[in-house]
């Protein structure tokens, strides 16, 4: 299991969520985020961009099409663009749903 966090532009927002709804990717949280880089061809330079932040827990065959899904949708014209966003993977020890007590994969 793998935990996914990633931050895209806000424009992006919408068409990303019916992307992962299109490979079943539907179970998520969604925050507001500001983010801030220091780059000289960044259009953010001095100042905090607006992100949407997305964590999703998903088992390892999901893994890559949420990725490459993430990616294909929230990137800004062809070859992308400064701004564009970051895509971060963590390993999941362990998942728990609270309601049943149902453990590992299941629960995900």
């Amino acid at each position: 299991m793998k935990r996914i966090i990633a931050f895209i532009r806000p424009k992006k927002w919408a068409a990303v969520q019916e992307a992962l709804r299109q490979i079943a990717v539907e179970r998520m949280t969604v925050c507001d985020l500001l983010g801030f880089a220091d780059r000289k061809q960044s259009e953010f330079l001095g100042e905090f961009a607006q992100y949407v932040g997305l964590m999703i827990c998903v088992n390892d065959d999901f893994l890559d099409r949420t990725i490459e899904t993430i990616m294909k949708v929230a990137r800004t014209g062809k070859d992308g663009a400064p701004g564009d966003g970051k895509i971060f993977v963590l390993p999941v020890d362990e998942v728990i749903q609270i309601k049943s007590g149902l453990r590992g994969k299941g629960a995900v």
